[in-house]
């Protein structure tokens, strides 16, 4: 089973470092399965900004119809003037809109049914690692196709430079591992990368502080998971190499990513529940400590 092919990628911009880099991933992409590319800006009314519920209405007059028109026009040609760098034999467009960021790039996405949405986390000074940014968390819950975003997009090198040598899929075993191992799998094969297969099990199902459970417990645990994973890769005719793992799940799925020298991670989530499993209280932190990209599913 192969990933469906790419045929529409979305990449939000507000014109920073890190969208320079998720830039050159989308371009990466797009250049792959010859795509196309769209640039999507949102200005934010200034009322939205800054007023509360009852002091909309103040800003909602003529003057603030003034600027948010002004607004949108030097967004449409900052938009523009990046727009003026992109190769000529890439197909990409640039589309500018006003309203809550967030929103409207769920909306546009699921409107024009886009198969990938790129964009980096945005967390702010010495709490940058921390910090998701709300624009990004609400995309993650709220957008029905999958995610592709990461802490380090400024460092994202040349899209020729950008390869997938090797793919991870993070899996909790629970009802969207299928989804995952299918997508990660087929992005794998697409990129003839190879495929590792992630399962974490949390330090206390195995100990409870300095006391351990019998050992023979963690075997069992080990074996059952291995089992789960076989059966998923039989069924999907995917092989990877599996790594289990024991302790803190963000930290386990991470360190494991990074050791294996992971380039992409691909982990499961639900838009109408959040992400399943032992991720739904450890996606995001597991999205802010990954060393690479992570597409969520």
């Amino acid at each position: 089973m192969r990933v469906s092919p790419l045929s529409k990628i979305l990449l939000p911009m507000v014109f920073s470092q890190r969208c320079r880099g998720a830039a050159r991933y989308a371009e990466a992409l797009a250049r792959h399965f010859q795509a196309e590319l769209v640039l999507l800006h949102v200005v934010t009314p200034p009322y939205s900004l800054y007023a509360g519920a009852g002091e909309a209405s103040a800003y909602c007059d003529s003057s603030a119809a003034d600027l948010v028109a002004e607004r949108l026009a030097q967004s449409r040609t900052e938009l523009d003037i990046f727009l003026a760098d992109a190769p000529r034999d890439l197909r990409v467009r640039g589309v500018v809109l006003e309203g809550d960021p967030a929103c409207k790039i769920v909306e546009y996405a699921h409107a024009e049914k886009f198969d990938l949405i790129v964009m980096p986390t945005h967390g702010y000074g010495p709490f940058r690692r921390f910090l998701l940014g709300s624009v990004t968390a609400k995309v993650l819950h709220d957008a029905e196709c999958p995610v592709w975003t990461g802490p380090h997009m400024e460092e994202a090198p040349a899209w020729e430079s950008i390869t997938l040598r090797k793919v991870a899929c993070a899996l909790d075993l629970g009802p969207q591992s299928r989804v995952v191992l299918a997508w990660g799998g087929g992005i794998a094969q697409e990129f003839c990368a190879n495929l590792a297969v992630l399962h974490a099990i949390p330090a206390a199902t195995v100990g409870l502080g300095s006391y351990y459970f019998d050992p023979h417990w963690r075997l069992q645990l080990e074996k059952a998971a291995q089992e789960q994973i076989a059966h998923l890769e039989e069924n999907l005719q995917m092989h990877g190499e599996v790594h289990i793992e024991f302790g803190d799940v963000p930290t386990a799925v991470s360190n494991a990513a990074r050791y294996l020298q992971v380039d992409l991670l691909v982990i499961g989530r639900s838009h109408g529940a959040g992400v399943f499993g032992r991720l739904q209280a450890n996606a995001y932190a597991i999205l802010r400590e990954s060393s690479c990209p992570v597409v969520s599913i």
